[in-house]
């Protein structure tokens, strides 16, 4: 666990970055910080790691206050992933790799070989080892990034927008990696990020920062959505968080009909393997837009209904084959349960 108490970071010109801050990071979650730009969101992550010294107040790992130790040694202990990865431009993606544990007295070709290992589990090939930062695209080194952070195999894992500096496609590819590996390996990960929707999906708990170095609410990102805490959240949330808390609900809360080839007047054509091709319609074949399979969120699945031209989604089995299909009207039920949920927040809260 990672304890912020009573945090403040006060500069000498007196500006305040951090103020007060108090919170408590579970152990073995994805916490993350968000907030505008000059809100104290990356100066309370850095603090962590003594990149930046605290005020006053303390920070404790595991119930350990992290001005006890030299903060080169703290450092090597804790994973850091940055904007833009931060690699060394002079090394090879394997040496980059392999940066941490060199310095905590491992034989380098050990660490070498542990590097090509960590490679391959954030989705690289070995082969890219040789090759030098400049070599890779963005997303590319932004992996390497994170192997880099995990060389030491960590218990804590500081992360500093991560992601922002690549574009939309790469950085859903990145996000999903992410997650995978936290499925795997159960590292208590802190994230500073500016964008909500990135903040929403990837924390099992949500800081949100305000301007003036104010925490305005620290929450799981369903309560989040259901329930701001002030105007300040609300607006940072958006108005659509409606459909954003969709995201915490799955297909099973909806009903999800055998396969009719007919729906309005289209019909679902699939090869001769059962894979969905398209809905046919008296204008031509037309895309489903996509498919799911289960255990999907609802947000997800009414995308795909709003997208069909048959207003239909399609489920397919482990294989791709069409197995169920979701209408419209289906989406109802499931939309009705989640807003008692919200509900249910509220009222709690209100309490």
């Amino acid at each position: 666990m990672i304890e912020f108490a009573s945090v403040s970071k006060r500069y000498p010109d007196g500006t305040t970055a951090v103020e007060d801050l108090t919170l408590k990071i579970e152990t073995g979650q994805i916490t993350v910080f968000v907030g505008p730009s000059g809100c104290g969101k990356t100066t309370a992550l850095r603090m962590i790691n003594r990149m930046v010294e605290p005020t006053s107040g303390h920070i404790l790992i595991d119930g350990d206050d992290v001005t006890t130790r030299p903060a080169a040694q703290l450092r090597r202990e804790i994973g850091y992933v940055i904007q833009a990865a931060g690699l060394f431009p002079h090394r090879s993606v394997v040496d980059n790799i392999a940066t941490v544990p060199v310095l905590r007295g491992e034989r380098r070709r050990d660490a070498r070989m542990q590097a090509l290992g960590l490679l391959e589990r954030v989705g690289l090939p070995a082969n890219l080892g040789e090759r030098y930062p400049s070599q890779l695209s963005g997303g590319q080194q932004q992996r390497v990034g994170v192997a880099r952070a995990l060389a030491a195999d960590p218990p804590v894992l500081l992360m500093d927008e991560p992601f922002s500096a690549v574009d939309a496609v790469v950085r859903d590819d990145l996000q999903a990696e992410l997650l995978r590996l936290q499925s795997e390996l159960g590292k208590t990960i802190v994230l500073v990020t500016h964008d909500i929707d990135e903040a929403i999906r990837l924390g099992d708990r949500v800081a949100v920062f305000a301007q003036g170095a104010r925490l305005a609410q620290y929450a799981a990102p369903a309560d989040l959505l259901a329930a701001p805490a002030d105007d300040f959240v609300a607006s940072l949330v958006g108005r659509d968080r409606g459909f954003r808390g969709l995201s915490f609900a799955d297909e099973s809360q909806i009903v999800v009909r055998p396969i009719d080839h007919e729906v309005d007047g289209s019909r679902l054509e699939t090869d001769q393997d059962g894979r969905p091709l398209g809905w046919r319609t008296t204008d031509g074949l037309f895309p489903t837009e996509g498919s799911f399979r289960e255990g999907a969120s609802l947000r997800a699945v009414t995308d795909l209904v709003i997208l069909s031209p048959a207003g239909a989604a399609v489920r397919v089995d482990e294989d791709g084959r069409a197995d169920g299909l979701v209408l419209l009207v289906d989406l109802a039920g499931g939309v009705r349960d989640q807003q008692r949920k919200r509900l249910t927040v509220l009222a709690e809260g209100a309490g």
